[in-house]
Formats: structure tokens, C-alpha cells, sequence
């Protein structure tokens, strides 16, 4: 008798044992399944904008995938940031397309060679030798920025101008150096201190514009004659510490007629 409930207690052990098992598996699936749902809520409520109404999000093992269109790139960029911040993504792939209005190639570029020529009047705007280019709506910048900020701040620019469909970033920011801050200054005065050269200090969309990268010069613009364009490089050649000049000034004139 005992032996037969003996028997009797490790068959119901073994089966109870055999049913924990075989419910293993499918509570982990569950807990993952679960694990999903609230990751892809917690995504999706962070793209509870305006601007984001037509942006999908969905997560698989942690990366999350963005499908949709916004009005502007920097919505596009705006929908990335917010989803990297999401508790379980560890990555994100951003598929959103630009839609917003279609503006030809070079009145955009024109467009926005005009803004970021004000960009940053007043702190410096004439160190800052920031080039513009535009293809089906891509606009690349390069040249030089004085700073991280005013790298920035170009970036942000062109981000939120309405016909940008992608941006790529291959600013140049000059190295941080007191040597290179007063060789700086020291090349300014000696250009708009010339007298046939001040005039170019009223304008702040139309500049010398002088960066520096450890002693070495480099001049961009548009100036009205060869004889200005000369006179900068001579005067910036004859600053102390100056190790060279590279004189990239377009004479108008000139400017005009390679475009025909």
C-alpha cells in the first residue's frame, strides 16, 4: 500500500515538474512579447507630436525602426533623437522621408548661402567660412567654422529651411588656440585697416572672411577688383606668425563670367 502511494506521489512530482517545464518557455515568450509592446508604446509616445503624425516606429531585439514623412529635416532628426532616449532601444534605423515643398537645386542653395551669411553677426560672423552645396535637395556644408557653436548653429539653420532633404555635415572647426584667436584678430586689422579694404567690415553678409588653423591663413569672399583681392594677401602675409596665406577671394567680375 505504501509503496503504491509512493509511486503514486513521484508520478504527480514528476508530472507537476514536466508541466513547469514545458510552461517555461512559453511564459518567456510572453514576457518578451510583453517586454515589445510596452517598448514600442514607450517609442511611439515619444513621437506624440504634431510633427511626427505620420512617423511609424516599431522595435525588434532593441532597434528601432522609423518609417513615415515630416515636413522638415529637422523633424527627421528630431523623431531620431527622441527614440534613441527610449528605455530597451539600443539602436535606431531612421528610413523617414522629407516631404515638405520641391525647391530647385540653386535657388535653395541661394537661399541658404543668403541665411548663413547673417548666421552669427555679431560673434565672429566673419570667421566663419562655411560653403553651400545642393543636389536633388541634399545640401552639403564644408569650410571652416571658428567654433563648435557656430558649427552648430549653421547645422540648425539649414536643418529647419523648409525643400532640405538631407543634410551632410563636412564643416571644419578650427582648432581651439590662443596663438591662432590673436593671429586672428592680428589678420583683421591688418585687412579692413587698409583703406581701399574697410569697406568690405560694413556689410556682415559680405566679409573678408579669415580662418586660421595653426598660424596658417585662409581668405574666402567676394571682393570688386584683383587690386583688392592682392592687397588682403598681401596684408595678411605681413602679420607676424602668419606661416602662410591661402587667398581663395573671388573677384566678382571674374565670378560672374565662370558662371556663364
Amino acid at each position: 500500500m505504501s509503496r503504491t502511494m509512493g509511486r503514486s506521489r513521484t508520478a504527480l512530482l514528476t508530472a507537476m515538474l514536466a508541466g513547469m517545464l514545458l510552461s517555461v518557455p512559453q511564459l518567456s515568450m510572453a514576457a518578451a512579447q510583453s517586454d515589445k509592446g510596452s517598448t514600442d508604446s514607450a517609442a511611439m509616445a515619444k513621437l506624440n507630436k504634431k510633427q511626427f503624425k505620420d512617423v511609424k516606429v516599431t522595435v525588434e531585439n532593441g532597434i528601432a525602426t522609423l518609417t513615415g514623412t515630416v515636413d522638415l529635416y529637422e523633424y527627421k532628426m528630431d523623431a531620431d533623437k527622441r527614440v534613441h532616449k527610449v528605455k530597451g532601444v539600443t539602436a535606431v534605423r531612421d528610413d523617414i522621408q522629407v516631404a515638405g515643398p520641391k525647391i530647385p537645386d540653386q535657388q535653395l542653395q541661394a537661399k541658404l548661402t543668403e541665411k548663413l551669411a547673417y548666421d552669427r553677426v555679431g560673434y565672429g560672423n566673419a570667421f566663419n567660412a562655411i560653403s553651400v552645396s545642393v543636389e536633388n535637395g541634399v545640401v552639403t556644408l564644408g569650410g571652416h567654422a571658428r567654433t563648435d557653436v557656430d558649427k552648430d548653429s549653421a547645422l540648425a539653420l539649414v536643418s529647419t529651411y523648409p525643400g532640405v532633404k538631407d543634410v551632410s555635415d563636412n564643416i571644419e572647426v578650427d582648432p581651439v588656440s590662443m596663438m591662432d584667436d590673436e593671429t586672428r584678430m592680428a589678420v583683421a586689422r591688418a585687412v579692413y585697416g587698409f583703406p581701399s579694404l574697410n569697406r568690405y567690415a560694413i556689410d556682415p553678409a559680405r566679409p573678408i572672411r579669415i580662418s586660421v588653423q595653426n598660424g596658417h591663413v585662409e581668405l574666402s569672399g567676394v571682393v570688386d577688383s584683383q587690386a583688392d583681392k592682392d592687397a588682403a594677401n598681401i596684408r595678411a602675409n605681413g602679420v607676424p606668425g602668419v606661416f602662410s596665406v591661402k587667398n581663395d577671394l573671388q573677384v566678382a567680375g571674374q565670378a560672374a563670367e565662370t558662371k556663364k
